[in-house]
Order: C-alpha cells, then sequence, then structure tokens
C-alpha cells in the first residue's frame, strides 16, 4: 500500500506516544505523571493516542487472562479505560488551562475571601487508585490583584487534579498556579481527601483521610489571620 503523501517518511509507522516523547525530549521538558504536556500535542493526535492506549490495555486484559471476546462484559473495556484516562480523569495532562478571565481589584478590597468546599477527583500516581476530596482556598487580595470569579478556583483546581499525583504535590501546583494568575498578599490552600489505595487495597482503612496545606505570603507571617482562615473552613469532624 502506498503511503499518504501528507505524512513525512520517518513519521509513518511512528506511534504518537513516541512523537510527543521526542518532541518533550527536544525541549528539555519534564514528562511527569503530574506535568502537563499539552503544549506538544498537536491536533488530532490526542485521538490517536487513545487508539494506542486501547490497544496496548487490550494486551493488559489478555495478560490478566480476561476472554474479552466472549464476555460481554469486557468486550469494550480497553477502549473504554482508555477513554477515561486521557479525556477524563487525566484530563489535566492533555488539555490547555482553562480560560480565566481576571479583572483588576477596582474597589480595593483587601478583606480574607475563602472559596470552598470544591469537590475533587485525582488518582494517586503510585497505583493509579482514586483520590476523592475537597479543597478550600483563602485569598488576601491587595489593590494590584487580580480578581477571578468564584467558579474560576474550581476550574483550576478541577485541571491540576485530573493527573496521577501524590496529595502533597498537587496543593502546590495549585497554589503556584493561583499565586500566578492573582498575585495577592496571601494565600491558603487546605485539602482533605480519601485515598482508594488505602481502603481499596493494602490496610484496607476506609475512613483514613489525608489533610495538607500551603500557606504562602502573609499566612506565613501572621498567625491571627492563619488562625482566622483554618477556624472558619466548615470541615467535617
Amino acid at each position: 500500500m502506498k503511503a499518504p503523501t501528507h505524512l513525512p517518511v520517518e513519521d509513518i509507522g511512528t506511534p504518537v506516544s513516541v512523537k510527543i516523547r521526542e518532541r518533550i525530549l527536544a525541549a528539555r521538558k519534564r514528562f511527569n505523571a503530574n506535568d502537563n504536556i499539552s503544549q506538544f500535542i498537536q491536533p488530532g493526535e490526542l485521538d490517536q493516542m487513545l487508539d494506542e492506549v486501547a490497544e496496548k490495555m487490550q494486551t493488559v486484559l489478555d495478560s490478566m487472562v480476561i476472554d474479552t471476546e466472549n464476555d460481554h462484559n469486557t468486550q469494550d473495556t480497553a477502549r473504554r479505560v482508555a477513554k477515561m484516562y486521557l479525556k477524563e480523569v487525566f484530563k489535566g495532562r492533555y488539555t490547555e488551562s482553562p480560560e480565566v478571565t481576571e479583572f483588576p481589584n477596582a474597589e480595593h478590597l483587601n478583606e480574607l475571601m475563602i472559596v470552598g468546599p470544591i469537590t475533587v477527583r485525582s488518582a494517586c500516581s503510585h497505583h493509579l487508585c482514586p483520590v476523592i476530596g475537597q479543597i478550600w482556598i483563602g485569598v488576601l487580595p491587595n489593590e494590584h490583584t487580580n480578581v477571578i470569579g468564584l467558579s474560576k478556583y474550581a476550574r483550576l483546581a478541577e485541571w491540576i487534579m485530573g493527573r496521577p499525583q501524590i496529595q502533597e504535590e498537587a496543593v502546590v501546583q495549585l497554589a503556584d498556579l493561583i499565586q500566578r494568575k492573582t498575585q495577592p498578599d496571601g494565600l491558603a490552600i487546605v485539602m482533605e481527601a480519601s485515598h482508594f489505595c488505602m481502603g481499596w487495597r493494602g490496610v484496607k482503612d476506609m475512613d483514613s483521610k489525608m489533610i495538607n496545606s500551603v500557606m504562602r505570603g502573609v499566612f506565613l507571617k501572621d498567625a491571627n489571620l492563619r488562625r482566622e482562615f483554618l477556624s472558619l473552613i466548615p470541615r467535617k469532624a
């Protein structure tokens, strides 16, 4: 069969994952599980990657001795799992940051603002088990702070959490992103989550949760402000 003329000869037969990996390596960038690599993915390549992942997921099911040909429940499981990973639960790796309109702080607001709880869903990068929890975000603006809509905090959190990662790093990434976009005097984030790698496997403890926080700016310097933020978070006991 004659090769398509619109493709360079060296690209014919090369898996799309290899092409993307080569671009990242050429740019000397990282591609850890919790990194966003959308800038290296060209139009149409995510669908090609879905086909590639589905094919490899099928080999996983075959190696687990699951009869996907005759078991009606698993006949399309490989593709469903591939689509779930690339276009849903790990979408934050492969898509650009959501657009967030920023407005000047015209009224010179300088009082503590808290957003939450924001329900977030992620997955641990050790076992790809679900991590489900809530986030609270505290912002102390100044006259130069950019103001963004309340729903935008949830969109940014969803984008960051949509990657395989550990909770400690996820909260830091979210803090870095909000800090860049808003430039407040202070930023505080608390996350409380259940980890299915503890409840579903391992010790099988369904009640255990992990809580961690990131404090920036005046939240680090002012103990009273920090206490005010923490006291206003309506966490369940």
